[in-house]
């Protein structure tokens, strides 16, 4: 691959999602220079900057440094990141966001002079799913319902954030749209049957909150959008809708509520569908990526971060899924030997690429 040189700074690279991401844009662009941002500094690690991004005044290394991409991998609630980039012209990547999160970071861009890339990819995995939803239905005013399972391993290698969204949000109301109208929802209810790919097989599946739920509505105007998951656990997936059943999770402390999701394992498979109905047939789009869910975060952000670095300049406010053409996303995504992915209309399979299978 061609390399760019550019200076790419990583705000939360010494964590789990964000090393990997400086592993790979190490191993695919060995010429760029990466610098590491990092509330603690490490003598041992090179080009390492001391960022902390609830302290606007650590910043100023981001000008020294002359950083031309900043890839956000650490929660900034107050957006201090954003807005330096921002003020800064700095092209800027987010993929931590969580739905509230993502619409008051939108809200912050309103009517400012943006003379850089912000783009948001805090979509499920890297922000995949809208790409490889128009991948299948290229005509989005067609498209009628998109719907997300997600199938999650406790065995899978996952970051801390992970388990402190779920503690914090488990018991609170989310946002979903059925025929362009807003419902409330809550986590690991109104469950239903669905049949993984993969051979994962038939499973209960209960409502999950992405910013896919956000995106796809707001963004590109589905009518229809929906998120279900199913842990690896049958057991463990009963047990959660059980807990909000009885609205154990309402009574329960903070940290009762992390010890639960805070299982971590060393490493499991990461599978996704997602079904497009354009009214008239439904297209199943089915991704698994062998290295688990931190490998394709990271594998996606950096296909987004070559294609913000190669494409010629544009300015504004973007979702990750708008950088690309989806026939030529897919052959990046291609590219990884640990992705396995299927396209499917109706029973048929008229895309397929069983790479790493």
């Amino acid at each position: 691959m061609e390399s760019v040189k550019n200076n790419i700074l990583v705000v939360g690279g010494k964590g789990l999602v964000g090393n990997k991401i400086v592993e790979l844009i190490k191993e695919r662009n060995p010429t760029v220079q990466i610098f590491i941002g990092s509330r603690n500094l490490s003598a041992s690690l090179p080009n390492a900057l001391q960022i902390d991004v609830n302290n606007p005044q650590t910043f100023s290394s981001i000008k020294e440094k002359n950083i031309h991409f900043v890839v956000l991998c650490a929660n900034d609630k107050s957006n201090h990141i954003l807005q330096y980039c921002i003020d800064s012209g700095i092209d800027y990547i987010d993929i931590t966001k969580p739905t509230p999160d993502l619409e008051k970071a939108l809200l912050s861009t309103q009517n400012k002079a943006i003379n850089s890339q912000i783009v948001f990819s805090s979509g499920w995995m890297g922000g995949l799913v809208s790409s490889l939803a128009f991948l299948a239905v290229p005509d989005k005013e067609s498209i009628k319902s998109i719907k997300l399972f997600v199938y999650y391993s406790v065995n899978d290698l996952a970051g801390e954030s992970s388990a402190h969204f779920m503690a914090e949000h488990v018991a609170t109301p989310f946002k979903g749209y059925v025929q362009n109208k807003l419902v409330w929802l809550k986590h690991f209810l109104n469950s239903e049957k669905y049949t993984y790919s993969f051979g994962i097989g038939k499973r209960q599946a209960y409502n999950f909150d992405t910013p896919d739920l956000y995106i796809l509505h707001k963004a590109e105007g589905v009518p229809t959008v929906q998120v279900k998951m199913t842990y690896n656990s049958e057991f463990i997936t009963w047990l959660l809708g059980a807990f909000q059943r009885v609205k154990l999770f309402d009574v329960l402390s903070l940290s009762m509520r992390r010890l639960i999701f805070s299982a971590n394992g060393k490493g499991d498979q990461t599978i996704f569908d997602v079904l497009v109905d354009d009214g008239k047939v439904i297209r199943k789009i089915a991704l698994k990526d062998a290295m688990g869910q931190a490998h394709l975060t990271a594998f996606s952000t950096v296909l987004h971060l070559e294609t913000m670095m190669k494409s010629a300049p544009k300015k504004g406010v973007f979702f990750s899924h708008q950088l690309h053409e989806p026939i030529k996303f897919l052959e990046l995504l291609r590219s990884s030997d640990a992705i396995n992915l299927e396209i499917e209309e109706g029973n048929l399979t008229f895309l397929q690429n069983t790479v790493g299978a």
